[in-house]
């Protein structure tokens, strides 16, 4: 059973940053930040693969967030710059079996087994 754990949440004005981490107690080959607005449904944020370190962002994130990973650690972080009010939300990393090569793969949450408890990102104007 994998475990995911993320810290990093917090509150930044708008054009601030943040980093968020997840560590993970075993093994997945995908890995994805998603968030979830009051009232607004899940949406998918970033994802990469363990082995190859490829990545895919939802295009609202790009240029702004970096997903990256340690595999020595085990760790997923996101490097959120630029931040904007419609970046709050409840941010979760999540583990999936599968090595995701096709957007759609690492875009359905669906695709993901494993989930953390989540961190509250907030940003004010």
């Amino acid at each position: 059973q994998v475990q995911l754990v993320e810290s990093g949440g917090g509150s930044v004005q708008a054009g601030g940053s943040l980093r968020l981490s997840c560590a993970a107690s075993g093994r997945t080959k995908t890995m994805g930040w998603f968030r979830q607005a009051p009232g607004k449904e899940r949406e998918f944020v970033a994802g990469i693969v363990w082995t190859s370190g490829s990545t895919y962002y939802e295009d609202s994130v790009k240029g702004r967030f970096t997903i990256s990973r340690d595999n020595a650690k085990s760790t997923v972080t996101l490097q959120m710059n630029s931040l904007k009010p419609e970046d709050t939300g409840l941010y979760y990393c999540a583990g999936s079996s599968w090595t995701c090569i096709l957007d759609s793969c690492y875009v359905d949450g669906k695709g993901y087994e494993y989930w953390g408890q989540g961190t509250q990102v907030t940003v004010s104007s």
